[in-house]
């Protein structure tokens, strides 16, 4: 016997439905190495009718866009939980350099979308507050820094421009695989934010020869 009744669909049964389409998403993000992936599979994945994303994200460029704030907010609390408050402002960018680093390689894909296209046009992802957050730390760094005689008095916001573009190179250049032993030798990283920290310290400090080392 058949029925002219339409096909019924996957009930709305999640109590919080965008965060099982932004959890399904991460998920896959990890999972496929890439964000190939469509709403509908995402849907499909999170046990949901087709439609059911769309409540939350009128398209796949507004989820990614999503996913790239989550990756600074998470970005954020892995500098955050790096610094040490009894730490002067240079073992503090000490630490934010590796946090920075290790983020990187342990969320490779979502990095990479931090910094893509298809979570939206550059103006909205990188002046939206999430995402200056890791940025805005550093400069608090330096400016403390400064304020202690470790740091140059040169323009904090500057400094900070350096220490992003260094830092957002090296983690690239290491999630590529790039960083081979044989062309930058054996300690590239850490002689790469030795060079970077030698050149934000001020003049008392570098003369005392403090050098950085992993911690």
């Amino acid at each position: 016997m058949t029925s002219d009744a339409p096909m019924e669909q996957k009930p709305y049964h999640h109590g919080d439905l965008r965060r099982a389409i932004i959890d399904t998403a991460l998920d896959m993000l990890q999972e496929q190495k890439g964000w190939q992936f469509t709403l509908r599979e995402i849907a499909r994945r999170a046990d949901v009718s087709h439609s059911a994303p769309y409540r939350h994200f009128p398209d796949k460029t507004a989820l990614l866009h999503e996913l790239a704030l989550i990756g600074f907010d998470r970005l954020r609390e892995a500098l955050v939980a790096a610094l040490d408050p009894a730490a002067d402002a240079p073992a503090c960018l000490q630490a934010l350099g590796y946090a920075h680093l290790g983020f990187g390689a342990e969320n490779p894909d979502l990095y990479r979308l931090m910094f893509n296209a298809d979570a939206g046009e550059p103006s909205d992802i990188h002046l939206d507050a999430r995402t200056q957050a890791p940025f805005r730390l550093v400069i608090e760094v330096l400016e403390r820094g400064q304020r202690e005689g470790t740091i140059r008095s040169r323009s904090a916001l500057g400094q900070a421009t350096a220490c992003w573009a260094h830092l957002h190179g090296l983690t690239m250049l290491a999630i590529d695989g790039r960083l081979v032993p044989e062309k930058v030798g054996d300690h590239a990283i850490e002689d790469a934010l030795t060079t970077l920290l030698d050149g934000l310290l001020s003049g008392a400090s570098a003369a005392s020869g403090r050098s950085p080392e992993r911690p």
